[in-house]
């Protein structure tokens, strides 16, 4: 009797540069039931980021319970060292932690993020050694693993950020986290029926 697979984990793409990327990194882990795979991918090559007008961000941000936005000096934002620290953070594991950190110094404390403190600061917090921050940022496989989660991003059918892939199907946008949490259920409860039809064979 072959067991049936589940619902496939979701890949969550964003810039640490979108505060509209910043919405949903603060929904995401809490609105679906799988823990999804955090990627850092810069926006610039995939395509425009999926940006509201800042009062209604300000707005969503005040209806999800965050606190007020306070928008970086320097606008747009250069995202480019802080996506380097985001993606040596996941090769070591602290993906999450890092990126919620600095999405907070950013948009939370309205930090520029190619200041190199800002990125110490997010690193700190979640001990992560700045000797090794700094030495990471500079690793060419490093920038090579920033380049190929573009490709990543683009062959999946990402083609703005935010956005959130599950299998086949890739969902943006900030209504992208409710997209995506009632795919999974459905998934889920299609897993669960398979799952029944084989016990009862």
């Amino acid at each position: 009797m072959g067991a049936t697979s589940g619902p496939a984990q979701p890949i969550f793409f964003y810039d640490l540069g979108s505060p509209s990327c910043y919405l949903v990194a603060e929904q995401i882990l809490s609105e679906l039931p799988i823990v999804p795979e955090w990627e850092p991918v810069l926006a610039r090559a995939v395509g425009p980021a999926h940006e509201l007008e800042r009062v209604e961000l300000e707005r969503r941000a005040a209806e999800l319970g965050l606190q007020r936005l306070r928008w970086p000096a320097r606008w747009p934002p250069d995202s480019d060292t802080a996506m380097l620290a985001a993606t040596y953070a996941k090769r070591v594991g602290r993906a999450v932690a890092f990126s919620l950190a600095a999405f907070r110094q950013a948009f939370a404390g309205g930090r520029d993020l190619d200041d190199e403190d800002t990125v110490l600061i997010a690193a700190a917090a979640c001990e992560m050694h700045p000797t090794a921050v700094l030495k990471g940022i500079g690793l060419r496989s490093v920038a090579q693993a920033l380049q190929s989660a573009a490709r990543r991003a683009l062959d999946g059918g990402v083609r703005t950020l935010p956005a959130i892939q599950i299998g086949a199907e890739v969902f943006e946008g900030e209504q992208g986290v409710a997209q995506a949490a009632s795919a999974l259920a459905m998934l889920g409860d299609a897993t669960i029926s398979a799952d029944r039809a084989n016990a009862n064979r």
